[in-house]
């Protein structure tokens, strides 16, 4: 099975092991990705409602392009069309739930889930670059991750996928074109 192959057990040990940490639900990493062979990490603020099992409306438990809801279909229909199918993994800056898709991650969260994200770069030893999707993401990154880890990566920032973000003029484009940058590195 995909979910106990070398490239993705780790990972999920990882996460499962946070989310004890935390004692919070933390979706899985999506098992059909790179896992620990990703060469780009496509970086999010908060894993959103069909990321969750437990919903009432359950959701994956995964963190994945294939989940039912506009943001991952958004992100899919990207990355189809700039070829960007393989070498990819997708994360949070927020790894754990926090609830309706409204709910956004506050500077203490972001603060944590900054700190978490330090602690499993070191699995993924073939990254080459991280894109940053949206403002939440991009924060989180430059005040609780880049300052410890050196600039040994290529860092895209880009919108958020998500449906009120591409409605807006250019996001669209601006986040396809982001990308085509970040194919160059898978």
């Amino acid at each position: 099975m995909l979910e106990t192959a070398p490239r993705v057990a780790p990972l999920r040990e990882w996460a499962n092991a946070l989310a004890s940490r935390r004692n919070a639900v933390v979706p899985l990493f999506d098992p059909a990705e790179a896992g620990v062979e990703a060469r780009v990490l496509m970086l999010f603020e908060a894993p959103g409602p069909m990321t969750n099992a437990d919903n009432k409306r359950p959701g994956s438990g995964f963190i994945s392009v294939d989940n039912d809801d506009q943001s991952a279909e958004n992100v899919w229909r990207a990355r189809d069309a700039v070829g960007l199918h393989d070498g990819v993994l997708a994360w949070n800056i927020v790894p754990w739930y926090l609830g309706p898709a409204s709910k956004k991650p506050n500077a203490v969260e972001l603060g944590q889930g900054g700190m978490e994200l330090r602690r499993l770069l070191p699995l993924l030893s073939n990254l080459a670059a991280v894109v940053l999707a949206g403002r939440l993401a991009q924060t989180g990154w430059t005040k609780h991750v880049a300052p410890f880890i050196g600039n040994d990566l290529a860092v895209i920032e880009t919108w958020h996928p998500s449906p009120l973000s591409f409605n807006q003029p250019g996001h669209r484009d601006d986040f396809t074109k982001a990308l085509s940058r970040a194919a160059r590195y898978a």
